[in-house]
């Protein structure tokens, strides 16, 4: 029987945003920075697809689910990912408008995942959903654990970010636990499968970061002198890409669970604060206080 582990926060449904993306936002929004703006772009360009490939491979189970609360859950994190999708493809009218192309990079990321869904088992592709939410979870906590990790970013495109990772908090264990309750996927499966999942994440980040890059103008010398010059900056002593070790391999102990990993607690001021007032700019600043 599943039960909710003490330490989850509990997902809770937050639609209809506005993070004022449809505002000015500074081509190079990280500190005026090239290489950072561009990184977390990339990051971005792996919504909504990513999305729905998600909701896709937990749905497949959702007929089999019988536990109550799990499929609440299941619904919840739905509707959660679904509101990703929405306000991050907000966010990619804002690169469109900077003459980035995107609409090329969305349809060869879902091109990719729609091949994950068509050669792949259900449980093999509900085993890259849990091994992509952890991942997701680990950089949530990562980015927003301390206040200088992301200092210098566009408040906006901060409080969408943060919005996010807030959430893939929620809901991390929702996955997960319809692979191991419902899908029953073996050890080696789930193993591998994270393996497969950093293979895709590491592609996706330095290689369409690299294409936002020279599309913005940059030659190829230039674009490998940003990468080394920022290698501190991604993986040194609090670096926005140096995921806790111990959390990460943590996956990989056969008795892992998500809620193993605990969460930041900066996320209760910012649910307080957002709840308070549904401002996600001033909830990103109560993270901190």
């Amino acid at each position: 029987m599943h039960q909710v582990a003490k330490s989850s926060p509990g997902i809770i449904v937050r639609e209809n945003i506005d993070f004022g993306l449809d505002g000015d936002i500074p081509r190079f929004w990280y500190a005026g920075d090239p290489y950072k703006s561009r990184l977390f772009d990339s990051m971005q360009l792996t919504f909504p697809e990513g999305e729905r490939f998600f909701m896709k491979s937990v749905g497949a189970f959702r007929s089999a689910i019988k536990d109550p609360v799990l499929a609440q859950e299941v619904k919840d994190f739905m509707r959660q990912e679904g509101a990703h999708g929405i306000a991050h493809g907000a966010y990619h009218d804002a690169l469109r408008r900077q003459g980035l192309p995107v609409d090329q990079m969305l349809q060869e990321n879902k091109a990719v995942l729609d091949g994950y869904s068509a050669r792949f088992s259900r449980g093999f592709n509900i085993a890259l959903t849990s091994a992509f939410e952890h991942f997701t979870g680990l950089l949530a906590e990562t980015f927003f654990s301390h206040e200088e990790t992301t200092q210098g970013m566009d408040d906006r495109i901060r409080a969408l970010m943060a919005w996010h990772a807030m959430e893939e908090m929620e809901h991390k264990s929702v996955a997960f636990d319809v692979m191991m309750t419902v899908a029953k996927v073996g050890y080696v499966t789930r193993s591998l499968a994270l393996i497969r999942a950093m293979w895709r994440l590491r592609t996706i980040m330095f290689g369409y970061a690299d294409r936002l890059l020279k599309a913005d103008g940059y030659g190829w010398f230039r674009r490998k002198a940003m990468f080394v010059k920022n290698l501190r900056w991604m993986f040194g002593k609090r670096g926005v890409l140096a995921l806790p070790t111990g959390a990460f391999l943590g996956y990989f102990r056969p008795s892992f669970h998500p809620h193993d990993v605990k969460t930041i607690p900066g996320y209760y001021r910012w649910l307080a604060s957002f709840e308070r007032d549904r401002d996600p700019v001033v909830a990103l600043n109560a993270l901190f206080t």
